[in-house]
């Protein structure tokens, strides 16, 4: 009787979880603050590394690779000058983010001395590193003063706002007793978000504690792709999974250095694994405070990188110009050249996908735009076939009409029956001559009266096209006074970025010949005497120095042009010799000052980014 009395009470001590607690290893209080805190090492792939070190230098690149785990320090809008001001705009924006409380907020956030220093030099140095004999590090100071709302002072700039963030700070999860708090594990794209400002989404979620419950207070840290045993990469958690917080968790010591932010779930574990879209976690502390501008001032302002916006101030846009948008999604740059021209022109919006194309069109009736015309189009494809061109030497047939209906129903119509000499019921009829068959491009009884049905029933909903999408079969040589191709590319500027490991030496050198491909496109579509700009969102030189040496290699009559204003800083010179023999050749001498390359590392805290502004001289032989 009395072994069973102790094997009784033996077995209640084991179940105890005071008892299971002291069986469970517990970390030092050096190891807990050493894991739950944000401190991201960017991974590379090992022969891309090597690439970028020799390129920058390993304590430059060191610090490239720092920064771009991070997000900059402020939050960068340009201002819809044709509707608002930009003081009209502050003051609105002021009481917003102080009703919203997401300016500076500390609740439950310590900010460490040190971090606060660190936050504080980051925004007044601002400049320091780009050029500082451009004077841009006084006027990136000035920028910033004690307002959490500053207008940008670079001349020219003073419709862009800056909103000032915070941060790193330092966040207590709750850790006591053994007992780790209760954890929310997202994707690296959603981690991604969040360091940007976003909520934590459904899609989001990878995995999370047992006994989640809606209100439940959760930290929030990421899983980030680990190398594979097949020499890939992945993240190795299902979606779904549940997690113990102990050292037998998938990923346990991965996570260590990754967690972003402490929020309160919105709904319980089963309901964030059974439904397909909602807030999942609503984050109350963040590492990185930014506002967020979701549904804020919508037409009014645009939420944009700082190198985006100069990027369309170095294509100097005039009143009445013609100018072609490559590779416009999602519409950014666009709307920026659209309103620089105060919306007096023709801009011709394309890209290769039908839902971004919409999102340019919905963006061009959000700020009020009339000017901008969207097609979908390959940019690899923008040139129009000499035959296709040949068989009518009219503008209409090569540039608006077979296949490239205008935006602007009316105005397709009136154009198609001024130049047909037709009336709208003999072009409903079909009473089109074989005579004037033979003189132009033949247009089908079905497209006439689906464009006399838009013409009599109006654009439709949404103030657009009703979600319709139009092709192009491309645009003649020469019809551009200016062009932009803002080349898809790596992408190895974008920041916060928690893992690059992705991009190989053969992925980055396809990406190049790709641009190559769409820059040819580009230099045909500009008439002489026109310009060029070229642009990207990557650190690699493999897309961006030896772009501009390719182009002025085969074009002779292509010229660098000095960009303004100048506030990136100089190009890379020199060259780079691939171990399979190939030489990438870059800059040389005195072409350095006329390209802007924007680096995370500096003191201006952008993204990384690149542009290249060409003058076309004559073309003839």
């Amino acid at each position: 009787m009395k072994k069973a009395r102790d094997f009784f009470f033996l077995a209640t001590i084991l179940r105890s979880s005071s008892f299971l607690t002291l069986l469970r290893p517990t970390p030092q209080m050096e190891d807990i603050s050493e894991r739950y805190c944000f401190k991201p090492i960017l991974r590379w792939n090992p022969q891309v590394e090597d690439y970028f070190v020799r390129a920058y230098g390993p304590d430059h690149f060191s610090r490239i690779s720092q920064a771009l785990t991070r997000p900059s320090c402020y939050s960068c809008v340009r201002v819809n000058t044709l509707k608002s001001t930009p003081d009209a705009v502050i003051e609105k924006l002021l009481a917003i983010l102080k009703e919203k409380g997401d300016v500076n907020s500390t609740n439950n956030v310590n900010l460490s001395k040190t971090d606060a220093n660190c936050n504080s030099q980051s925004l007044h140095n601002c400049g320091k590193a780009a050029s500082e004999q451009d004077g841009v590090t006084n006027t990136f100071k000035e920028s910033f003063h004690s307002s959490s709302i500053s207008k940008c002072q670079f001349p020219g700039l003073d419709y862009v706002l800056f909103v000032r963030g915070s941060g790193p700070h330092k966040i207590d999860y709750g850790y006591a007793d053994g007992i780790p708090p209760k954890e929310v594990i997202v994707s690296r794209k959603c981690a991604e978000a969040v360091l940007r400002g976003a909520q934590v989404f459904v899609p989001g979620v990878m995995a999370c504690s047992a006994h989640v419950e809606k209100g439940d207070v959760v930290a929030v840290s990421v899983a980030v792709e680990q190398p594979s045993a097949d020499g890939g990469w992945g993240i190795g958690i299902t979606r779904g999974t549940v997690m113990q917080g102990l050292q037998t968790d998938p990923y346990y010591f991965q996570r260590s250095g990754l967690y972003i932010g402490q929020g309160k779930a919105m709904m319980s574990r089963s309901g964030i694994f059974r439904i397909t879209q909602g807030v999942a976690v609503d984050i109350c502390s963040r590492v990185y405070q930014l506002p967020s501008f979701h549904d804020v001032l919508e037409g009014e302002i645009f939420l944009q990188n700082l190198p985006s916006i100069v990027t369309a101030h170095a294509l100097d846009p005039q009143k009445g110009e013609r100018i072609l948008d490559m590779c416009a999604a999602p519409g950014g740059k666009t709307t920026a050249i659209a309103i620089l021209m105060k919306d007096e022109g023709e801009i011709v919006a394309v890209d290769r996908s039908h839902n971004k194309v919409l999102d340019i069109q919905k963006l061009a009736v959000e700020m009020g735009l009339s000017c901008i015309t969207t097609y979908k189009l390959d940019a690899l494809k923008a040139v129009r076939r000499r035959n296709e061109c040949d068989a009518a030497s009219n503008l209409s047939c090569c540039d608006d009409i077979n296949g490239m209906q205008s935006s602007n129903p009316v105005m397709l119509q009136v154009q198609k029956t001024a130049l047909e000499g037709l009336t709208a019921d003999e072009a409903l009829n079909g009473s089109v001559s074989n005579e004037k068959a033979n003189e132009r491009t033949y247009i089908s009884k079905a497209d006439t009266r689906k464009n006399i049905r838009r013409m009599r029933n109006g654009p439709g909903r949404n103030q657009s096209i009703g979600g319709r999408v139009e092709n192009s079969k491309g645009f003649s040589p020469n019809s551009f006074d200016r062009v932009l191709l803002d080349a898809p590319c790596s992408a190895l500027g974008l920041r916060p970025r928690l893992f690059a490991g992705e991009e190989t030496i053969e992925s980055l050198r396809n990406h190049g010949k790709y641009q190559r491909r769409m820059f040819d496109q580009a230099v045909q579509l500009v008439r002489p005497g026109g310009v060029i700009v070229y642009s990207t969102c990557t650190i690699n030189p493999g897309e961006n120095e030896a772009l501009v040496r390719y182009a002025l290699d085969t074009y002779k009559f292509l010229s660098l042009a000095p960009q303004h204003p100048r506030i990136g800083g100089p190009g890379l010179v020199g060259h780079f010799e691939f171990p399979d023999g190939y030489i990438e050749e870059w800059l040389q001498p005195g072409e350095e000052e006329l390209v802007q390359r924007f680096d995370p590392s500096s003191s201006l805290d952008t993204i990384g980014f690149f542009i290249a502004k060409f003058i076309v001289g004559s073309k003839d032989p």
